[in-house]
């Protein structure tokens, strides 16, 4: 599959919540966690569960920064 989309992040499924509708999905990229919302009919038909690795694409308009 050849997609657009640079902002591409491997990792590791580490939770999913079914909803009826909408399912959370997280995601462990190295030492962050990325959490995405998608539909439930999606989560399910991609397989997605605890341990399987799934790439994020990212696209934004925009990005937040923050300094500790």
């Amino acid at each position: 599959m050849k997609i657009s989309g640079r902002n591409r992040l491997k990792g590791e499924v580490k939770k999913v919540v079914l909803g009826d509708v909408m399912a959370k999905v997280v995601l462990q990229v190295g030492d962050n966690r990325i959490t995405s919302v998608i539909t439930r009919e999606a989560a399910e038909e991609m397989g997605i569960k605890e341990g399987k690795e799934i790439t994020a694409l990212i696209k934004s308009t925009e990005v937040m920064l923050m300094e500790e």
